[in-house]
Order: structure tokens, then C-alpha cells, then sequence
């Protein structure tokens, strides 16, 4: 996965990049919708993600500015654990990036990065009950939400959007 436009770049993390994303999940204002990870667990996060750069096609991503090469945040794709027929998307924006568009350039990027690799699965994305801001960004993307996604391990309901293979 590789992808640039006039205001992003979504590219693989190096290794000495660990710092940069562990920081993104210290802010509250980010976690708030998102199950607690320990910061063991988002080292292991960080550590499966190199390691899945090698396996492919799917893994975690960053997401840089294109003119100053600053952290914008992560993105991921990969096969829904909940529905294995299904391929999901996300992204984390550190909130210094809220509400500029960038939400949507990545929900395109990762739409289009899935669909190339054609493999005839729907794509979804699942949100918070509470985090309209990215409901807003997959609607926008032409997702559709359905029935919401009850995780009981979790004890979670989610928002739950697909976008129907073509």
C-alpha cells in the first residue's frame, strides 16, 4: 500500500517510527471510541504491522502530511474478523487533523487500495455509536450503514457500514 496526493501520504511505518504511532493512542481525545489497548498491546499492534508488510496485502499504515512529512495518524485493511467474506477499513487521525477532510481522502485511498486487489468482498468499516464524525466520512464515502454489529466478547454495539462489492 502506497499512496500520495497534494495532502497526504499513506505509506508502510519503519521501524524507529513506533514512537510516532504509540503517541497518537496516548491522546484521550483519539481513544475515546476505541476499545483500551494497553501500550504493550499497541506495541504488538506496531510489531504485527511490520511484520505483515512482508506477508501482504494487508496491514496498518501511516498517514503523514504531504508538505511537512508530519504524523497524521494510522489506517488499516483487512479481512473482517467478523465476517471473513468481508474486507474492513479504518484510520485514527491524531486530532490536530479533526475536521479537514482528511478522514474521507483516506476512507477513498483505502476504498481504492482494496478494490484493486480484486477480490469480490464488500468492504466495511465499524464506528462507535457515538463517533458521528466518522459516520459522517463513510456516508460520504458511499457507505451504506446496516444493522449495527453487537460484539458480545466485547460487551460493544458498533456502527456498521458497508460498501457493496460491484
Amino acid at each position: 500500500m502506497y499512496y500520495k496526493n497534494d495532502t497526504i501520504i499513506i505509506r508502510e511505518f519503519t521501524p524507529e517510527e513506533f514512537s510516532l504511532f504509540s503517541t497518537l493512542f496516548q491522546n484521550e481525545n483519539v481513544t475515546r471510541y476505541l476499545p483500551y489497548k494497553t501500550p504493550e498491546e499497541y506495541k504488538e499492534m506496531f510489531d504485527k504491522a511490520l511484520s505483515d508488510y512482508e506477508a501482504g496485502p494487508f496491514s496498518r499504515w501511516g498517514i503523514f502530511n504531504t508538505q511537512n512529512n508530519d504524523f497524521v495518524g494510522m489506517c488499516l485493511a483487512r479481512i473482517f474478523l467478523d465476517n471473513p467474506d468481508q474486507l474492513e477499513i479504518g484510520y485514527t487521525l491524531g486530532e490536530n487533523y479533526w475536521g479537514k477532510g482528511l478522514g474521507t481522502e483516506v476512507c477513498k485511498a483505502l476504498v481504492d487500495y482494496c478494490s484493486s486487489l480484486q477480490l469480490k468482498k464488500d468492504i466495511v468499516a465499524v464506528t462507535d455509536l457515538d463517533n458521528i464524525g466518522s459516520q459522517k466520512v463513510l456516508l460520504k464515502s458511499n457507505f451504506k450503514r446496516i444493522e449495527n454489529l453487537i460484539r458480545k466478547d466485547e460487551n460493544r454495539e458498533l456502527a456498521y457500514f458497508i460498501l457493496q462489492k460491484k
